[in-house]
């Protein structure tokens, strides 16, 4: 369903469209930040409170649990590598990076950090466990029988398959010694509390770096493989038949933030701006190729001062080879091939990570002139679409948007300017 508000103009409409997307990519990535949504008050300990933080927001998670707390507290961050700012650290807290996102033996490493402290955890202590999106492939305990490059190949040919992260967090689940809520358990007797910035559509917080303290619903992960044709070892094959559910109580659970955080914020400052706002959701699914095409058809029917907005995580099934991009640069030249040069009309769909995909940008943005400039310099921009390589495409061009790490993540953030 679409939501359209309407607001009226309450500051000057200086700038052109590049800047009043870059200001809303802006104000979407504040209203989602670790600070802005981490809560006054810390869970009571009667004992020990440790503190775990893992994800693409892991680093500003701790500071902010640190900057709350009345008293000292030891813990374990567990960042992706490239997202932990110099001079990082706290006392008695160990801060490690790894493989995102496909798994390394620092990922390895990580999970066997994070289960020792939970194990050493007793009556009336309290694990706090702040977790964002990323956390998946930076804690990584593979079942017996499963290694380290299995768990590696297996992510790998499922982020190249089109495969919803639902699914691919559910075969993570079925081979794993810490998710779904096996860290959890490893640290009964003690309460925990998890608190989660969210980037899985739908925002069910044991799907978010695949439950570490949340049993959840495992799903059918043997069928999402089958599903996708994937072939995988034998010794895999058994351990996705037999996965069952953790039996672990879910404790205190509460979700900080979501992709519709972000996107009500960006709404309300293109509202600000005069523009009439359709919400497309925060939760779309599917190809982005296909939904960038039919978000062109959207724009190009819009009245002018429209903006256009929506979430979510959509897929991309690579066919190229030695194609580089993510799936918000994938949309956007879907979008911009969709639009042709439309008068008027620009767009951003960006990462709100600050990484898209294989690539090292957020994501792009398109306008009028993107085809024509392409043209102009020999790109063919339905060959590119082709082959994968919306990140050469764009690069070309100079229309990356490059960011750098965010250190949140709440999914894609998409935005047209209809003008």
């Amino acid at each position: 369903m679409q939501e359209i508000v309407r607001g009226s103009v309450t500051q000057s409409d200086a700038g052109d469209s590049e800047d009043r997307l870059s200001a809303l990519f802006s104000t979407a990535i504040s209203a989602v930040s670790a600070d802005a949504v981490m809560p006054r008050l810390l869970p009571p300990a009667h004992r020990r409170l440790v503190v775990i933080a893992i994800g693409k927001a892991a680093v500003p998670l701790m500071a902010a649990a640190q900057a709350r707390s009345p008293r000292p507290f030891g813990g374990l961050v567990v960042a992706p590598h490239g997202h932990v700012p110099a001079g990082t650290g706290w006392p008695r807290v160990t801060v490690r990076t790894a493989g995102h996102p496909v798994p390394d033996p620092d990922s390895q490493a990580a999970a066997d950090a994070a289960l020792a402290l939970a194990r050493g955890l007793g009556p009336g202590d309290h694990l706090l466990m702040l977790v964002s999106g990323g956390g998946s492939a930076l804690l990584a305990a593979p079942v017996a029988g499963v290694t380290l490059a299995d768990k590696a190949a297996l992510t790998q040919a499922l982020l190249r398959s089109g495969a919803a992260i639902a699914e691919i967090n559910c075969v993570r689940r079925a081979l794993s010694r810490i998710k779904g809520g096996r860290l959890a358990a490893a640290a009964a007797p003690a309460a925990v509390t998890t608190w989660v910035i969210s980037d899985i559509p739908g925002d069910d917080a044991a799907l978010v770096a695949s439950g570490p303290t949340l049993a959840g619903d495992t799903g059918d992960a043997a069928a999402v493989v089958a599903r996708y044709g994937i072939s995988v070892p034998p010794g895999v094959a058994a351990e996705l038949a037999a996965a069952a559910p953790a039996a672990v109580p879910p404790g205190d659970v509460q979700i900080l933030a979501r992709a519709r955080d972000a996107l009500d914020a960006a709404g309300r400052a293109a509202a600000a701006l005069g523009y009439g706002v359709i919400s497309l959701g925060d939760d779309l699914q599917g190809e982005a190729r296909a939904i960038g095409a039919a978000h062109a058809a959207l724009a190009r029917q819009a009245p002018a001062r429209t903006a256009i907005i929506s979430g979510g995580e959509t897929s991309v099934t690579v066919t190229g080879q030695g194609g580089r991009g993510g799936r918000n640069l994938e949309y956007a030249l879907a979008l911009a091939i969709g639009l042709d040069g439309a008068r008027g009309i620009t767009a951003l769909a960006a990462d709100s990570d600050g990484i898209d995909g294989s690539s090292h940008a957020a994501g792009a943005r398109i306008g009028p002139d993107t085809l024509a400039r392409a043209r102009a310099r020999g790109l063919d921009p339905a060959a590119f679409l082709a082959a994968n390589d919306a990140h050469g495409f764009f690069a070309a061009l100079g229309d990356l948007l490059v960011t750098g790490p965010t250190l949140t993540n709440v999914n894609d953030i998409r935005i047209i300017l209809v003008d």
